[in-house]
């Protein structure tokens, strides 16, 4: 009896070392997966990643982009025709000065498009511009298009904001992504840091990606939408068929562009609408995609377009907006009755302190 209660606390040990053995190796396992996960990520969006400096206010001045010697990503040396993009404008002048994120469930993401005639034309005016907002404590997504034709003073901090008013648009054609986003942070009161840049080939590239857009045609939209079905035949060589119908369809890429490029149809503020309309579809026919595809689509995408975040951002806050777009809502700023017009030059004068308080409330709530 003796020995058989030996050999049973003799076997403790053994099972104990077994388990412990088990234990580790499947640890190691999970952590096996995870980095080579990691890194496939950074594999994949590494040609994506724009290296642009965030400086604190203290250390502001002119900076040179340390980070691979790059300030861009993807191609950007081919021409549209063979599947290039123009690349990120940055002016070392002009580092994105780094403000303190207001809510740490609230991020702030500029999204804009370029003017661009070609990957060689960089130094161009902002086409479009809009903030999305993903707020992860109420789960809900804001999008905000930001008027091109808004006068502002543009400026990296408060005390080297200029004395005249320029249109929006222009700061990114005078200070590169840097001068756009801190003249956006300083006049409306935000914490922008991370940025996506598209052309119009690149933005055309993507909503193929994703097969296409659902997107209502009215009849007195398709000469104009074939207008610039033409204008984009030219700078890139697609062969996207010309609109001949009106009700909803689904428009590829080039369609979708030249719809959302209309603006003498009607007004610059509905061709914001329809930039919002195409964006909002979109993120709403990718969440409801399988998780695979997804993540196919994240992959596929890498290097279409122009962006700071690295691939850990880029996933994080993909799939936040996923979960989120159930609650998605549009703004359009400056709102009716906050600004004038002034004609010579044309643009929108608002009620700055209404404006960002009104912009404020919107994004943050009470």
């Amino acid at each position: 009896m003796k020995n058989d209660d030996r050999n049973t606390e003799g076997n403790k040990p053994r099972k104990k070392s077994k388990a412990l053995s088990v234990f580790i190796k499947l640890v190691a396992a999970v952590l096996g997966l995870a980095v080579g996960f990691s890194l496939y990520w950074i594999y994949i969006f590494g040609g994506t990643f724009v290296a642009v400096p965030v400086v604190s206010r203290e250390d502001y001045s002119p900076v040179d982009i340390t980070v691979s010697g790059s300030a861009t990503g993807g191609d950007v040396v081919s021409p549209w025709k063979d599947g290039g993009h123009t690349r990120l404008f940055y002016d070392p002048s002009h580092p994105i000065i780094e403000v303190k994120q207001k809510d740490p469930e609230v991020e702030n993401i500029l999204v804009f498009g370029i003017d661009s005639r070609g990957t060689d034309d960089y130094e161009c005016r902002t086409d479009s511009i809009m903030v999305v907002s993903v707020n992860k404590r109420f789960k809900s997504v804001k999008v905000i298009s930001l008027m091109r034709d808004t006068g502002v003073y543009l400026g990296d901090t408060e005390e080297t904001l200029g004395s005249n008013l320029n249109k929006l648009n222009t700061a990114y054609h005078f200070g590169g992504v840097g001068l756009m986003i801190n003249t956006i942070n300083i006049t409306f009161g935000l914490d922008i840091q991370r940025f996506v840049m598209f052309d119009f080939s690149s933005a055309a590239n993507l909503i193929d990606l994703c097969g296409g857009v659902d997107i209502e045609i009215k009849a007195e939209e398709l000469t104009y939408a074939n207008k610039y079905l033409d204008e984009m035949y030219q700078l890139d060589g697609n062969t996207s068929p010309h609109l001949n119908r009106v009700g909803l369809q689904t428009l590829d890429g080039h369609q979708a562009v030249a719809w959302t490029r209309i603006r003498y149809l009607d007004s610059d503020f509905v061709r914001a609408s329809r930039q919002r309309t195409v964006a909002t579809s979109l993120m709403k026919k990718v969440s409801g995609m399988s998780y695979a595809s997804k993540l196919q689509l994240l992959n596929d995408s890498a290097g279409v377009f122009e962006t700071n975040m690295k691939s850990v951002d880029i996933m994080r806050v993909a799939f936040d907006c996923f979960e989120c777009l159930d609650n998605l809502e549009e703004k359009r700023i400056p709102e009716d009755g906050l600004f004038t017009v002034q004609n010579d030059p044309w643009m929108m004068n608002i009620d700055f302190a209404t404006q960002k308080q009104f912009l404020n409330d919107f994004i943050w709530g009470e």
